[in-house]
């Protein structure tokens, strides 16, 4: 398949076939893909994310007036989010705003201070880790999702690249389908990962582990991986980034604000696991007549090394 063929044939930010988001996941929307966006389109999403009341009450030239912008980018913008156009983001917009007058508390994040007691730093990462999560999740195409999940339960092998944070969630996931009887590896070795996806061919995975997208020793690897067939998979927080152009699925993750004390790797490895945890269950849930007995063997396996030892 062709880097041409394969661009035209996928929506970037939304699957085709996916539904517009829940009314409730807009705002999860903005902040997962405002970075991204150019700062136009910012002002856009963030007005929708913090008046949606008063926007949802505009018309398109309404919106484009109030954010200094023009009706095109205000429909780009829609469909960015996952709206077909402009009409259907105001019915998010109205149904967000009922959700809100509903009387649930927003969350709230604060950042964390260098003199904060222990007691407000978990109370903090405890919050912003619960928020990034519910935003990942709101967030995710399951449509994509259940793609990727079909393709990893009939691979012949996965590999898995990362660099950093990222390599200990490929590391992770790695684990877990080899408990399953999935051959999979996960590498943070640059060229190793280039001359095993040289190996790849159709009916093996790639999954590629960037929070940026634009990490080159991620990238190299799943362009190799995609120029030999492979389907390939990539778990991101900018579904606009670099990488996404080699990649057959995109999943994006979501992270809560960066800080001096919380940086992004940290977020970012929080939205990973979920999304890895969520391709993990989901291929056990389809080999489940072999998973099933693969994992209770691998638990008796190591039975013994966590029974208590008795002294002499």
């Amino acid at each position: 398949m062709s880097e041409t063929v394969k661009e035209s044939s996928r929506t970037v930010g939304a699957s085709p076939e996916a539904a517009p988001p829940a009314p409730a996941a807009l705002a999860a929307k903005v902040r997962t893909l405002a970075p991204s966006m150019t700062r136009s389109m910012q002002r856009v999403a963030e007005a929708v994310a913090g008046d949606p009341a008063g926007c949802a009450a505009l018309t398109v030239t309404g919106l484009a007036e109030l954010t200094g912008t023009s009706e095109a980018t205000v429909v780009r913008t829609s469909r960015l989010l996952g709206y077909p156009g402009y009409r259907d983001l105001r019915l998010a917009l109205a149904g967000l705003a009922a959700h809100q007058q509903s009387g649930r508390a927003p969350a709230v994040t604060a950042d964390i201070a260098v003199d904060d007691p222990m007691a407000d730093v978990v109370a903090k990462l405890a919050q912003d880790e619960q928020q990034t999560l519910a935003d990942t999740a709101a967030g995710l195409d399951t449509v994509q999702l259940g793609a990727a999940v079909a393709a990893l339960a009939q691979a012949r092998r996965v590999e898995i690249y990362g660099v950093g944070a990222s390599a200990l969630v490929g590391m992770d996931l790695a684990q877990k389908l080899q408990r399953i009887g999935v051959f999979a590896q996960a590498h943070s070795d640059a060229h190793l990962a280039v001359t095993n996806a040289v190996l790849l061919r159709a009916g093996d995975v790639a999954i590629a582990i960037t929070h940026s997208g634009a990490t080159g020793d991620t990238i190299e690897p799943l362009r190799v991986a995609f120029e030999h067939g492979a389907t390939t998979v990539a778990v991101t927080g900018r579904p606009g980034g670099p990488v996404t152009q080699y990649a057959d699925h995109v999943l994006t993750t979501s992270t809560a604000r960066e800080s001096e004390l919380r940086p992004a790797a940290m977020s970012s490895r929080t939205s990973q696991l979920l999304v890895v945890d969520c391709l993990f269950v989901g291929v056990a849930q389809r080999t489940y007549d072999t998973a099933g007995p693969a994992l209770s063997a691998s638990y008796e396996a190591l039975a013994h090394r966590h029974a208590p030892r008795t002294t002499r």
